[in-house]
């Protein structure tokens, strides 16, 4: 069951690791992710992508943060990148087993794609039916494929409830927009021009937030930055805040 949503922008990191020279940006906390949770009102789980959690692991970050938090869950690479989607149904079955246990506080999935894996519209066909015989929570894909991004390829993932990540860089000119399904706009900004290590300036962030406003509208967006090798992220999901409560949204806690 999805919880209500009121559409207000909700702006975090890929983790919540606090690096040295943003912690006093953060109100008091039992843990790291409690800290985390004074600051942003989500984040992306990415370290599901590399190895399994325990449900009690996944309830206790969920008990960790307030009750109007959310996260997002990057599915196992063992999923995207060793089968690429084929005969996953008891991966899929571990994995969301397991990630369930966040409970209300689960807003969705990430699903990152190698950017070796063409698509093959039956083979993702399968994948999404696959998932949704599964589960009805929201699923937000990152192809980085060529072939992903086309109107084609955006309409397969339209009609299964599949959000195409807004990816910076992007790996097409059209990649650095939200595609498919509308009702989860979710951008994910790794660093550019240095994957990981950039800071974003003023400008970009400032230009991200008015995009937001435009086309976010009436929708659930997320903007997760990924930029965490030297710290950046915290900084510059901070900043958004800031642009985003200008243009007249709330870039922080809500239902969603």
């Amino acid at each position: 069951m999805h919880a209500p949503r009121t559409h207000i922008p909700r702006v975090g990191c890929a983790g919540w690791s606090i690096p040295a020279q943003h912690r006093a940006l953060f109100g008091e906390g039992d843990s790291v992710l409690a800290r985390y949770a004074t600051l942003f009102s989500a984040v992306e789980i990415n370290s599901s992508f590399y190895r399994p959690h325990q449900a009690k692991t996944y309830a206790r970050w969920a008990g960790a943060v307030p009750a109007e938090f959310r996260f997002s869950v990057k599915m196992p690479r063992t999923i995207s990148h060793d089968h690429r989607l084929r005969a996953v149904e008891p991966l899929l079955d571990r994995f969301l087993g397991e990630a369930g246990a966040l409970g209300g506080k689960l807003a969705g999935f990430l699903l990152q794609l190698p950017p070796s894996l063409a698509l093959d519209a039956r083979i993702a066909a399968a994948f999404f039916h696959a998932y949704r015989r599964r589960s009805d929570m929201r699923l937000a894909c990152e192809p980085r494929h060529p072939s992903w991004f086309t109107p084609s390829a955006n309409a397969l993932l339209a009609e299964h409830g599949v959000s195409r990540v807004a990816a910076d860089p992007p790996r097409a000119a059209i990649g650095a927009v939200p595609g498919g399904d509308v009702e989860w706009r979710y951008w994910r900004w790794h660093g550019s021009p240095e994957v990981y290590y950039s800071d974003y300036p003023e400008a970009r962030l400032q230009a991200l937030a008015d995009e937001i406003a435009r086309i976010g509208a009436g929708r659930d967006a997320w903007v997760m930055f990924d930029n965490t090798a030297q710290g950046h992220a915290i900084a510059n999901a901070r900043r958004l805040q800031d642009l985003l409560a200008a243009t007249g949204a709330t870039a922080g806690c809500s239902d969603a």
